[in-house]
């Protein structure tokens, strides 16, 4: 199983696509990471950004499903509203491909990958790093919180 795990973003979207680990055989393995970052201020311009780089990824790398970090409601509804823009462009560029979509609040991502809910971004980049056998959490931080959504996803079930 392929995981691309999206950490969505209107300035910065960070992926990994990550092979799960079969029965017996090796650890998970990162296959790809990375950031997209749209251009320009315009909003819509850069959702297209996105859905675009979107659409892609998903060609080039073959995943097998899609996870995504859900919104967080935090503080600013205006942020969160924004987000869920950026969330539904990577929804649809997956739903267009015919992939399965699996999303993930992100203290589940760090619950799974960390084990607390609570993790630091730099927590985070280390378990991915662990996680992976990398010798360096990937960078930027935005690319890790990708590899960590999709690592959620194959730690939280059987691989099929």
């Amino acid at each position: 199983m392929k995981v691309l795990g999206v950490d969505p973003g209107t300035r910065a979207t960070g992926y990994g696509l990550v092979e799960g680990r079969r029965p017996g055989g090796p650890a998970h393995r990162l296959i790809e990471c990375g950031v997209v970052r749209p251009r320009g201020e315009d909003l819509p311009q850069r959702l297209v950004d996105i859905h675009t780089a979107a659409l892609e990824l998903i060609d080039r790398l073959e995943p097998t499903c899609v996870a995504v970090e859900s919104a967080f409601h935090g503080r600013n509804a205006r942020t969160a509203l924004v987000l869920g823009h950026a969330r539904g462009v990577l929804v649809l560029a997956a739903a267009l491909r015919g992939l399965p979509v699996h999303e993930y609040a992100p203290r589940e991502v760090k619950k799974r990958v960390v084990g607390t809910g609570a993790a630091s971004k730099e927590q985070v980049g280390f378990m991915v790093k662990h996680h992976l056998r990398l010798g360096e959490p990937p960078r930027p931080a935005d690319a890790a919180d990708g590899c960590a959504v999709a690592l959620c996803h194959l730690l939280g079930g059987p691989i099929r």
